[in-house]
């Protein structure tokens, strides 16, 4: 038992320090990944059993100015991360980028950025605990909660030891998407009226999916390079990762904007042909 405890040690100490970015060590919680599962733990508990019971007899609450803050914030941040991705794209090569481990300037500034994003996905952990207080819990299904856990621990390997390099392409898209995402949350924060605009909520779907297909195709070619030093195994998981989102995703855009305004359709022809048979046999 000892012997297994002492390896499992060393295994930790080995791919938390030996593999991880030197670098990363003076970043706020990146030298250990023992916080950012706390937080998960404490998120999970919060959104599944302390914050439905404490809601449970009380009114939604009103958090309008709350959550404008919170999306200008996010807004802001994602798109400065996006502005220089943008100011770095002569350094793209899409068929490969190696990670810059050196204290260049835009080494040191990837690496900032991904602990940017790395607390950015910590901080869109507040959807999920603003559904909950506002009584809207429908919103949190199984792709909500998993994408958001995913993309907490993403963020955190990202950061600890892909600082750059072709993790360039998740940062790139990821928050453009989310650029869009939270200045439409902010327009429906503002006036609930912009929360009706079914082609605006299907615009934003097709944005993720667009992401995921983008992503899918920018880790997957990595497989067959045989001469990129970007790290091959970590695409052994955002392949499949980026697939399993691709389905979560399509899933939920056929169900809401197809089968679901079908649906209504259908129950409105029901509505519309009862009507006319009950003034029919009221003029009789």
């Amino acid at each position: 038992m000892a012997l297994l405890l002492k390896r499992g040690y060393e295994t930790y100490f080995y791919c938390i320090q030996e593999l991880a970015d030197p670098r990363a060590e003076e970043y706020f919680m990146l030298r250990s990944p023992i916080p950012t599962l706390i937080i998960l733990f404490f998120w999970f508990k919060f959104v599944f059993k302390w914050g439905p019971d404490y809601m449970k007899d009380r009114k939604p609450m009103e958090l309008k100015k709350v959550m404008m803050v919170y999306n200008v914030i996010q807004v802001f941040i994602n798109g400065m991360i996006v502005y220089y991705t943008f100011r770095s794209k002569h350094l793209v090569n899409f068929k490969c980028m190696p990670i810059d481990y050196s204290d260049s300037y835009w080494g040191q500034k990837f690496l900032y950025l991904s602990h940017m994003y790395y607390l950015l996905k910590i901080a869109d952990l507040l959807d999920t605990v603003f559904f909950i207080l506002r009584k809207k819990s429908g919103h949190v299904s199984f792709l909500h909660t998993y994408h958001h856990f995913m993309m907490v621990l993403a963020g955190w390997v990202g950061a600890k030891f892909l600082p750059g390099g072709h993790s360039y392409f998740l940062g790139l898209a990821n928050c453009t998407v989310h650029t869009i995402l939270y200045s439409y949350y902010l327009l429906t924060a503002y006036d609930s009226k912009y929360s009706k605009l079914l082609w605006l909520k299907k615009f934003i779907t097709q944005a993720q999916l667009l992401q995921f297909v983008f992503l899918l195709f920018a880790f997957g070619s990595l497989l067959f390079s045989t001469d990129c030093s970007y790290p091959k195994g970590i695409n052994l998981f955002f392949v499949p990762q980026n697939t399993f989102m691709i389905v979560l995703f399509s899933d939920f855009y056929i169900r809401n904007y197809y089968l679901e305004p079908k649906r209504r359709r259908k129950l409105a022809e029901q509505a519309r042909f009862g009507n006319e048979q009950a003034k029919l046999e009221n003029d009789s």
